[in-house]
Order: structure tokens, then sequence, then C-alpha cells
């Protein structure tokens, strides 16, 4: 089962037990800039409310602290080919709200599009009940990228997850 959404939302594909949470976003940015802001720490801070350790590097690691919750993912990096593509593993340990963890893939993919950047987001293999979850937010994180490339104030992510929820499944309308 997919579920579609408006132009800026994404879409939720379940099968089985797992889930896949795709996103695409025209961005006015050049593909270096986007690059930049998905893979330096000082940008992952702001926008990805995330501090991050990268090795750079296909084979290299993921270390992050990242969004409101601090979920403390980890992961080797499966894709590292600048300024297009990079995809890892986000490993999350047991917690209260992920109760079996999570062991997913994340994969980022940027193409010139005239003067800015078509991104792509995939993240794929999450439980039904976290993608149901992950969904909005992933929304709000986007806005938040958008908002630091144009230098814009960021907005508040909680207040964009409850503004954009209901376009996700398991939210209701």
């Amino acid at each position: 089962m997919t579920t579609a959404r408006p132009s800026r939302g994404g879409t939720v594909t379940f099968e089985g037990e797992y889930a896949t949470i795709t996103f695409e976003r025209s961005i006015r940015h050049p593909i270096h800039v986007v690059w930049e802001a998905l893979t330096e720490s000082e940008h992952l801070a702001r926008w990805y409310m995330t501090r991050a350790r990268l090795d750079p590097r296909e084979g290299g690691s993921i270390d992050y602290r990242s969004g409101p919750a601090q979920y403390h993912v980890t992961g080797k990096i499966l894709v590292w080919q600048p300024p297009k593509v990079f995809e890892h593993e986000w490993n999350v340990e047991p917690r209260k709200e992920l109760p079996k963890g999570e062991k997913s893939i994340v994969r980022w993919e940027l193409t010139p599009e005239g003067e800015g950047t078509l991104l792509r987001l995939t993240h794929k293999r999450l439980t039904r009940q976290t993608a149901i979850g992950f969904s909005s937010g992933i929304h709000a994180f986007l806005d938040r990228l958008e908002n630091e490339l144009d230098g814009a104030p960021l907005v508040d992510w909680r207040t964009r997850v409850d503004e954009v929820r209901s376009n996700y499944p398991g939210w209701g309308a």
C-alpha cells in the first residue's frame, strides 16, 4: 500500500512489516551547496538538530545524536559519491519509543536541476510504526533544510510536524 502526498510531501510505502519513506524536493540551490548542508556538521546541527560525526568515505561511519529526541544513530556509509549520493545505515538501539530499535537505510540523492538541485530522500526498511511516526518529522526537517539554505529563520520543528501530520498515514485527516 502506498499513500501519495502533495508535491512537497512524501510517500510512505508499506510492505509487510516494513515501510519506506520517500521525499523529492526541488531546491533552488546548486548541488554542492545542498551536499554541504547534508554532510557538514555545522549545517546538520542547525537544520537537522543533530550533533554529527562522519568519516566521509564509502565504508566510513556516521555517529549522530539526532533530532529533538536525540536518537543515537550509528551506521556504516554504504555509498559516498560527492556531491550526488550519500547512503548510510541508520541504526538506533532500543529505547522507550523504539522498543526494538531500528536498523534501516537512509539514501540522499542529488541531481542538478537547472541552477538548482532535485533532492530525493529514501528512508527504507523502517518498522511500520516508526515510519508512521517519522514521516511528518522528516517533512519538517526538509522544510528546515530549505530554510537553512535560503538563509531564512528555521521553522519550528514541532509546530511544523503538527501542521503536516494529518497528511501522512496513521494520523487520520
